[in-house]
């Protein structure tokens, strides 16, 4: 569908990542059309570029568009028609990351309390656009049991930014990553009663956490470095960042997959930041990640989704292997 081309945005430092993503529908009776969404090509701003991606169908759709949506992700609309048993949809991006610095500045972010209140709405006052990430959404609803939850983590005065990560050191110590324990109907309310989930859910878990006491948090979904650098390759970016995995540990949990984590809403004295915080491996994101879009949850950015006609039962394949290149 796309032809790989390369982008303006650069950057001398960082880490360069390739990424191919391959999903495989195997349907039980032909399917005779088939309408899909998707998003699938990273995001690019001061901490990523995109510098190659292409994208592929096959069967080969009869139509395709690509735009952006209400956040600013690029999003590609794709139709099949004519009978077929079989879809498969294939990328491959490579973008360089740069680390983001934003450890540094936690200690000088605003009091979580101020943060909660700057985000309530005030009849003449600014809008301030992170209030959209302070409700609820379809995948995160309103649990007084997480606000509970979230209570310890949120200390009287504290910087919103040193909330957050000591709410996500909790989350990963207290909740178990189970592969297929899950699914994405499984309620979150389960999750929390039971301890245990993948990735995305642990994601809504923290989202759900902050915006029960009005805090504006996203939900980022992307990929995770299959294999930890090695002493090469932190040698490679010029400096190691403290966010990045230990030179030589286990592969991260969820990396051969589509990954999720979390944007908090750091303000600042002046300006502020959105903060990456990954509580199903315990670290703030650097160059060990690959952003493809932000949304208020799963339902938002789903990689590829779609709506056919006929097929019947189906299986689904998909693989996903993210690796440092030079």
């Amino acid at each position: 569908m796309d032809a790989m081309t390369p982008t303006s945005a650069a950057t001398t430092r960082g880490a360069a990542l390739q990424v191919e993503h391959v999903t495989r529908y195997h349907y039980a009776a032909p399917v005779d059309l088939a309408q899909h969404e998707a998003f699938l090509r990273p995001i690019e701003d001061a901490f990523q570029s995109v510098e190659a991606f292409e994208m592929g169908v096959e069967p080969e759709p009869l139509h395709h568009s690509t735009g952006r949506d209400r956040y600013g992700n690029t999003r590609t609309f794709f139709t099949v028609s004519g009978a077929h048993r079989r879809l498969e949809v294939w990328a491959r991006s490579r973008v360089r990351a740069v680390p983001r610095g934003h450890e540094a500045l936690l200690p000088g972010t605003r009091p979580w309390e101020e943060v909660a209140a700057r985000l309530r709405y005030a009849a003449r006052v600014p809008y301030e656009p992170a209030v959209e990430f302070a409700v609820a959404s379809p995948y995160v609803p309103r649990l007084p049991a997480l606000a509970d939850y979230a209570d310890a983590s949120l200390v009287a005065g504290r910087p919103i930014g040193l909330c957050a990560v000591d709410l996500m050191h909790r989350i990963h110590a207290d909740f178990s990553y189970q592969t297929a324990s899950t699914s994405i109907d499984t309620p979150l309310a389960t999750v929390l009663e039971e301890r245990r989930g993948v990735c995305q859910d642990f994601a809504h878990l923290m989202i759900g956490a902050l915006r029960m006491h009005g805090l504006a948090a996203r939900y980022v979904s992307g990929y995770l470095l299959t294999t930890p650098p090695t002493p090469a390759d932190e040698q490679a970016d010029g400096e190691a960042s403290v966010a990045s995995a230990a030179v030589g540990a286990p592969h991260f949990i969820g990396a051969d997959a589509s990954h999720a984590w979390v944007s908090v809403w750091c303000p600042m004295e002046e300006g502020g930041f959105w903060l990456e915080l990954d509580p199903t491996n315990d670290m703030l994101p650097a160059t060990d990640h690959v952003r493809l879009a932000y949304g208020r949850d799963f339902g938002d950015v789903t990689p590829l989704r779609g709506v056919i006609r006929g097929g019947g039962d189906h299986a689904l394949e998909v693989g996903v292997k993210t690796e440092r290149v030079v």
